[in-house]
């Protein structure tokens, strides 16, 4: 492990709103298991500013647990690297969890972006009710199991690395 290397696993979503649930429900599944050193998982819910000013703290790494729409079938999970100039910055809004609001406040607070690589889940309804959809629920676990493969890899690499849409470091 890098010395000094802190990761933030943050799940974000709306549990009211059907699949946009799936990170605050993935990171249920992380506070069952024991993370490595370093590490913290938060499930922020829909608190961008909350999660903005903990970006402030000197995060490392920051993996974002999160649905995403138009991506492939329903269910279907992807790790994919972002960069403070990927992710359209919208402006600062307090109550707002669209990773560019996130970005665009952390910005306004001064803060720099650390490493971060998104693992999001297809939705498949996002219409209001609570629970997700059984695509998007039978995904959990598998989700659950690459958080710690993500963190592990985001340990043990320097911030130069790369992490690919399989998961491997290049």
């Amino acid at each position: 492990m890098t010395v000094g290397r802190r990761v933030l696993v943050a799940g974000v979503g709306n549990i009211f709103f059907g699949d946009d649930g799936f990170g605050p429900e993935v990171l249920r599944g992380v506070a069952t298991r024991s993370l490595p050193p370093g590490v913290r998982a938060v499930d922020f819910g829909i608190r961008g500013t909350h999660l903005a000013y903990e970006l402030l703290d000197g995060w490392g790494a920051l993996l974002l647990v999160d649905a995403v729409p138009g991506r492939g079938e329903p269910g279907a999970l992807r790790a994919f690297e972002v960069g403070p100039d990927s992710v359209p910055v919208a402006p600062l809004d307090a109550h707002s969890m669209d990773p560019g609001a996130v970005f665009g406040s952390l910005r306004a607070l001064g803060g720099t972006l650390p490493r971060t690589v998104v693992l999001g889940c297809q939705v498949e309804n996002t219409g209001e009710g609570i629970g997700l959809s059984p695509r998007v629920e039978a995904a959990v676990g598998p989700a659950v199991d690459m958080v710690f493969e993500i963190v592990d890899q985001l340990l043990e690499s320097d911030s130069a690395a790369t992490l690919q849409p399989d998961g491997t470091e290049g």
